[in-house]
């Protein structure tokens, strides 16, 4: 009798560690306390079969994996979804080859936030607007929108402002070595940016992000926007802005710009489809502020990924094999 009653007991143990782990595992997502997302840029694959590169392919399988493993709660891409021009209408196939097709893993299956790059503009953007209403995760609501975030278990909140600076500062021709030549349409131009100082001086989130096509500063290929060097980064600094992603050099960068007002860190995340190591404008920038450079012919390319909690925004970058290749942490803006 008695080790019945040891054999009955210990089997009550054995199901009350059970459904604490059980419990455990269910409630685990219950009590973040962050906001988790990858950045992307430049992946477009390319305008015939196999519609993707080998550097796509394998950027896409590693974010899958990333995604897996870590809790993702949306991507935010920078532009150039489709090389070379961009789609022609809402049921062009390039949606499905070079995207759908490419980002299948389930773990991707979140909000994907979009904008225009270069040569998205060579096509139909407002049919890359209008595919917003054909699948669900693909989020382009319009050329330049706003985000906002809340911070589980927290007061905190992320504003994030996805600007079209083609729109801003007119295209470019990467095959002629061409620089933007000036917007289009100045009176659309101006209403942007009278909508990002608006936003800007608006914002109390406790972290700002500015996003776009072009970048601010890189010591890439490209190198430096000049509309966006004179105009937007005194904007990004008065208003202390945390900072400021972009693609269309592609390779991974950190630079980090002070002045009289704020510290801002520019990364670069361009490497998702092919890789440039050019540094040609690394001699247009003090060499101190460039804290990151990567771009290995013999890789697979790369993305980023954020964290955000009340405390602190950590941005990394990690190679197509699973290297984590830099971290960086930021603080919340100082408002006072």
């Amino acid at each position: 009798m008695a080790d019945l009653k040891e054999v009955v007991a210990c089997m009550v143990f054995i199901c009350v560690v059970i459904g604490i782990i059980l419990f455990a595992t269910l409630t685990s997502g219950k009590s973040r306390d962050d906001v988790s997302f990858l950045v992307i840029g430049d992946f477009g694959g390319l305008p015939a079969f196999p519609y993707k590169t080998a550097v796509e392919e394998a950027v896409a399988i590693q974010m899958g994996k990333y995604a897996r493993n870590n809790t993702v709660d949306f991507v935010l891409t920078l532009g150039d979804n489709f090389y070379y021009d961009g789609v022609k209408n809402i049921k062009d196939p390039r949606f499905q080859e070079t995207y759908g097709n490419v980002f299948n893993q389930t773990s991707l299956n979140v909000d994907w936030y979009m904008m225009a790059g270069n040569h998205d503009y060579r096509g139909n953007i407002s049919a890359q607007i209008a595919y917003t209403a054909v699948l669900e995760r693909w989020q382009f609501p319009s050329y330049y929108y706003k985000l906002t975030f809340d911070i589980p278990s927290s007061d905190k909140t992320i504003d994030i402002l996805v600007l079209d600076t083609i729109m801003l500062c007119g295209n470019s021709d990467d095959f002629q070595d061409q620089m933007p030549q000036g917007p289009t349409s100045s009176e659309k131009a101006e209403t942007q940016w009278r909508w990002i100082q608006d936003n800007l001086q608006a914002s109390r989130a406790d972290y700002l992000i500015v996003a776009g096509h072009y970048p601010v500063i890189s010591v890439g290929e490209h190198g430096p926007t000049p509309a966006l060097f004179e105009r937007l980064m005194p904007m990004l600094h008065k208003n202390r802005v945390t900072a400021y992603f972009s693609g269309h050099d592609h390779n991974l960068q950190h630079l980090e710009r002070e002045n009289s007002w704020s510290t801002v860190n520019y990364f670069v995340s361009g490497a998702a489809n092919f890789i440039d190591t050019s540094m040609r404008h690394a001699g247009d920038l003090p060499p101190d502020q460039l804290k990151f450079h990567w771009a290995k012919k013999l890789s697979l390319g790369g993305f980023g990924h954020v964290r955000v909690t009340d405390k602190t925004m950590t941005f990394g970058f990690y190679e197509s094999f699973g290297k984590e290749l830099y971290k960086h942490v930021m603080l919340p803006r100082n408002l006072k």
